[in-house]
């Protein structure tokens, strides 16, 4: 789960129509699910974080800046109007959601063993929210071809893509116009963590991926040489219960 910063509000109090901020979220933040990290093109949405109506909602927050994040309409629906606890949960605008997970070849996401027990326990909480620890549905078409529709399956096929372009960059190490390309292939792919994952042992490709994803460098959740993590995360917005991890 990518972390990220949005920054101050573009706009003096609330928004006329929670809608309105989606242009200037996608400017800060790409075209990506907050929660899964696909790359979204259509049907993005403003997520409340906190929901808007049911028998948790917050409406005074529902045009509020600091509520918003974007997500695909699964994780949206999974979320729906469920309780957020943020003493509970890890958000990647205030937590380094990239250092509580780690992802699999085979789709899945888990927790990392590198958290502490309580911090294990906000991690789990949070992948139940969104639905992001449903296992790999498989999917046929009628020439029992397998299609990725669901979230895991289309982590395994991005993971594929990283490893392809991973051996693109070992038959060419010091090319920097073969680095730029393999960039831009993981902004256009989407899923960040996935990327970082397959290139770990590449520090400097790493840095051109945070570099790459808007809003991920200025969250300060990363060293800009080494692309490592930095926790806990600085919160910069100072965002409510922030930075545990």
């Amino acid at each position: 789960m990518r972390p990220i910063r949005k920054g101050v509000s573009p706009v003096a109090g609330d928004f006329n129509k929670y809608e309105d901020a989606k242009p200037e979220l996608v400017s800060r933040l790409g075209l990506y699910c907050s929660y899964c990290e696909r790359k979204i093109v259509t049907l993005l949405a403003v997520e409340h974080i906190e929901p808007k109506d049911g028998a948790y909602g917050q409406p005074h927050l529902e045009k509020q800046w600091s509520n918003f994040l974007l997500a695909c309409t699964n994780c949206n629906s999974c979320k729906g109007s469920k309780k957020v606890d943020f003493k509970r949960l890890l958000f990647p605008d205030r937590d380094n959601t990239f250092y509580a997970y780690s992802y699999d070849f085979d789709g899945t996401v888990h927790y990392s063993a590198q958290l502490l027990p309580r911090q294990k326990v906000m991690a789990r909480n949070t992948l139940r929210l969104v639905g992001l620890e449903k296992p790999v549905q498989v999917f046929t078409d009628s020439n029992n071809q397998q299609v990725a529709l669901d979230r895991s399956a289309q982590r395994m096929e991005a993971f594929g893509v990283a490893q392809v372009a991973l051996s693109l960059l070992e038959s060419e190490p010091n090319s920097v116009s073969t680095k730029d390309a393999i960039a831009m292939m993981a902004k256009q792919a989407g899923f960040f963590s996935i990327w970082m994952k397959v290139f770990n042992a590449y520090p400097d490709m790493k840095v051109r991926f945070i570099q790459t994803f808007e809003g991920t460098e200025v969250s300060g959740c990363f060293d800009m040489t080494t692309g490592n993590s930095i926790v806990p995360a600085p919160n910069s917005d100072r965002l409510t219960h922030g930075g545990k991890v």
